[in-house]
C-alpha cells in the first residue's frame, strides 16, 4: 500500500491492528504515525487510550502487556512506539512480536516506527506483519528524484512551481524530505493558493540566489561560460557556510557523471537519455550542451580533478588551502580541462 492509501483507510476508519513503518527514509513514517495520533480515535479519547513511546526506554514485555490490554470508553487503544530501531534486545522483541500477533487484540493499533533502516522482508515476522496488518516502507528517494517530488508535493498543496525552482530546491536542501516540506511549508504561509512559487519567492524567502546557485553553476560549466561559472564561485566564496566544497564537489560530480552516462548511451533520443541520465526532458538540451563541450575524455578528466578536490576538501594532500580557494581553483581547472 501506498502512504496516501493508509490514510485514506485510516479516514474512512478502516484500522489495523499493527502498523510496522519501516525504511531509511523518516519522512512518510513520521506523516503515517503522525496521522493515526491525529485521526484514529477522538480527541477526547486520547488522554486515556493513547501511548506514546519510545523504543530506547520499552521493555518489551511491558510494551505487548498494555498491547493486550482494553480501551477504556472507546473502540480502539493506539499505542505508538518512536524510534523502534532502538528497542533492545532485538531478538527477545521481534520473538515478543511474533506471538503477540498469533493473536493480536482488535481493539488495540499497535505502530511501530523502525527509522533508518528496512526490516528483511524474508524473514517470517514480515511476512507475519503482511498477513496482520500493514507492513510500509518508507524508501530513501534518489537525488534526481527530488525535483519531481518537489513539484508532485507543491501540486497536491494547491501551488505550483517551475523546474528551476524545484532544481534550486533540490540542490539546496537535498534528499531530505522533512527539511524540504519545512522549506516549502514557509513558501505556502507566503504564496496565495493557486498562485506560482517562483524562482524570486525562493531567492527572496528561503535565502537561495536564483542566479548564484548550484543548478546555475553546472549549466554555466556544462555551456563552458566562464565568466558566468567565475562569478558564481566568487559568490560561493563570500557566503562559504552556505555553500562548502562538501556540498558543491558532490553536485558536481553528480553532472559529469550524467555527462559520462549520455556518452555511453547507444540511442540518444532525448525520451532514451532523460530516462538513462535521470533529468526532465527539458533539460536534456543542457546535457547535450555539456556532453559537447566535454568528450568523453575530457569528461573523464574532470571527473578525475573532481576526486582530486574532493580529497583535498578533506584535507588529504591539502597544503593549509582555504575553502573559497579550494573551489577556485578546481573551477578554474574544470573550465580549462
Amino acid at each position: 500500500m501506498t502512504y496516501k492509501e493508509i490514510l485514506n483507510q485510516i479516514d474512512k476508519k478502516i484500522l489495523q491492528p499493527i502498523y510496522f513503518l519501516h525504511g531509511e527514509e523518516p519522512y512518510y513514517i513520521d506523516v503515517i504515525s503522525d496521522y493515526i495520533e491525529e485521526h484514529a480515535i477522538d480527541p477526547s479519547e486520547r488522554d486515556f487510550n493513547q501511548t506514546v513511546l519510545y523504543g530506547r526506554d520499552v521493555k518489551s514485555n511491558e510494551l505487548f502487556a498494555l498491547a493486550k490490554g482494553f480501551p477504556m470508553m472507546s473502540n480502539y487503544q493506539v499505542i505508538v512506539v518512536k524510534e523502534a530501531q532502538d528497542i533492545k534486545p532485538t531478538e527477545v522483541f521481534l520473538e515478543l512480536l511474533a506471538t503477540y500477533l498469533e493473536n493480536p487484540v482488535k481493539s488495540t493499533i499497535l505502530v511501530f516506527c523502525h527509522k533508518y533502516k528496512k526490516l528483511d522482508s524474508r524473514k517470517k515476522i514480515a511476512k507475519t506483519i503482511q498477513s496482520v496488518g500493514i507492513l510500509f516502507e518508507s524508501a530513501k528517494i534518489y537525488d534526481n528524484q527530488v525535483p519531481s517530488w518537489i513539484q508532485a508535493f507543491v501540486k497536491e498543496s494547491g501551488y505550483r512551481m517551475g523546474e528551476k525552482g524545484a532544481l534550486m530546491l533540490s540542490e539546496y536542501v537535498g534528499n531530505n524530505l522533512s527539511r524540504q516540506t519545512n522549506e516549502l511549508t514557509k513558501l505556502f504561509i507566503l504564496t496565495e493558493k493557486g498562485d506560482e512559487i517562483t524562482p524570486d519567492n525562493i531567492e527572496k524567502n528561503i535565502g537561495i540566489s536564483k542566479d548564484y546557485n548550484l543548478f546555475e553553476l553546472y549549466k554555466s560549466l556544462g555551456n563552458k561560460n566562464h565568466a558566468v561559472s567565475f562569478k558564481i564561485i566568487d559568490y560561493f566564496g563570500q557566503n562559504l557556510k552556505e555553500n562548502p566544497p562538501a556540498k558543491v564537489i558532490p553536485i558536481l560530480f553528480s553532472f559529469f557523471n550524467k555527462i559520462m552516462i549520455l556518452h555511453s548511451l547507444e540511442a540518444k533520443t532525448r525520451e532514451n537519455i532523460a530516462k538513462e541520465v535521470g533529468v526532465s526532458p527539458s533539460f536534456v538540451q543542457d546535457y547535450l550542451t555539456a556532453a559537447n563541450n566535454y568528450p568523453i575524455l575530457k569528461t573523464i578528466k574532470v571527473i578525475s580533478i573532481l576526486r582530486e578536490y574532493d580529497l583535498k576538501s578533506k584535507g588529504v594532500e591539502a597544503d593549509q588551502i582555504s575553502g573559497d580557494q579550494l573551489l577556485k581553483e578546481l573551477i578554474i581547472k574544470i573550465a580549462y580541462a
